[in-house]
């Protein structure tokens, strides 16, 4: 689902028309925005496709930028071979402000960056100079840049396809710092990432784990097969049995469905439970995810949905529900309720390993402003 949203989003870019004066137009980026919009509006639900649209803007909006700042430097430079001494000054001047520019776009907002701001006097030297370089710039020039700058917006987005695809390898790379010899591991459900990461330290290392089934989907029993055919020492548990058997746990590792600003994590249901369960144990409780689950929204925001509910059928039979009704009302005096997720709150979990490295939840609002521009925090 995140892989084909890149692609369409790549696909509208390149077919779009996105140039006005060597600068994207607001068009271009109202264009993507309308296709994420109408791909989320189809599965509310999947928080990453939001992201991922919010990373393809930031990538525009970043590359725009990078052109900008890399004319900045070609017209001080311009500007310095032209002059002699007086214009050596305002070059000089012109470097400030260029070499402030491209540390503002190249670093996330911080009160650090205020210390970094540009001086009066050298904005205006830029000024000056920029605009007279611009009267001798060539057509031909500036439609170089603007192809350019096309290029490398399809570059960036490639990127980032690439690293949704490969985000699962990047994180099971680092199983080896977070998994020793005759360690207890424990899961619930299953999680592909959660597969690849335990395969991953399988390579070296000897310890078991546990996985709890699941229910009502069951989808522990899946894990705990592929697992038990790759020979690793597995045994199935109910959930039920988690908190009698999480005492003898040196870990708990699960996946995320998504991952909030505030750090907590939206999980299958169930595993809230779980998570309660370690910190009473004192077991550190480990969530993988990839910097595409990253959201910058919190989990108070009324516009996203937090949770999904699924059929009745996954946990009472259709014709043992038509027993309850009531044959002169049609109303019935059973409900049901199949809910998807669980949300973990930031104090329940210990560490969010991701394709950069592990962070604690408390980072997560820094790793979001770094991957996402603050216009696009609201779609």
């Amino acid at each position: 689902m995140d892989s084909s949203t890149v692609m369409c989003t790549r696909r509208q870019h390149a077919s779009g028309r996105i140039f006005g004066h060597g600068k994207v137009d607001s068009g271009s980026i109202e264009a993507v925005k309308s296709v994420g919009l109408r791909v989320i509006a189809a599965n509310p639900i999947e928080l990453t496709v939001g992201n991922v649209v919010r990373r393809v803007l930031h990538i525009i909006r970043e590359e725009e930028a990078s052109l900008e700042t890399k004319t900045l430097a070609d017209v001080s430079n311009i500007a310095l071979s032209d002059d002699d001494e007086e214009s050596s000054e305002k070059a000089g001047f012109s470097a400030v402000a260029v070499a402030a520019a491209n540390r503002s776009v190249l670093r996330a907002p911080s009160l650090h960056n205020l210390l970094e701001s540009i001086p009066a006097r050298a904005t205006a030297c830029n000024t000056s100079s920029g605009g007279d370089s611009e009267s001798k710039s060539k057509s031909g020039e500036k439609n170089s840049k603007i192809w350019k700058l096309k290029h490398s917006v399809i570059e960036g987005i490639n990127e980032l396809l690439q690293e949704i695809d490969s985000y699962h390898a990047q994180v099971a790379d680092q199983a080896l710092q977070h998994i020793h010899h005759n360690e207890v591991i424990m899961t619930c459900g299953r999680s592909h990432a959660v597969l690849q990461f335990l395969l991953e330290a399988k390579k070296k290392r000897s310890f078991e784990v546990f996985v709890a089934e699941g229910a009502p989907r069951y989808q522990g029993q899946t894990l705990a097969r592929e697992l038990a055919d790759a020979n690793l020492q597995t045994t199935l548990v109910a959930d039920a049995a988690v908190f009698a058997l999480i005492s003898r746990v040196n870990m708990v590792i699960v996946g995320a469905h998504a991952v909030v600003a505030s750090g907590g994590v939206m999980v299958p249901v169930g595993l809230h439970m779980v998570a309660l369960a370690a910190r009473r144990h004192a077991v550190p409780f480990v969530v993988l995810a990839g910097l595409h689950k990253l959201c910058p929204q919190y989990p108070h925001n009324p516009y996203i949905l937090l949770n999904d509910m699924k059929s009745p059928s996954d946990i009472i039979d259709f014709g043992d529900m038509s027993d309850c009704l009531d044959g002169g009302s049609g109303r019935s005096s059973l409900r049901t309720v199949n809910p998807t997720f669980d949300y973990v709150p930031p104090d329940l979990v210990s560490l969010l390993i991701t394709d950069i490295g592990g962070h604690t939840p408390s980072y997560v609002y820094r790793i979001v402003a770094e991957y996402y521009s603050p216009e696009d925090f609201v779609l």
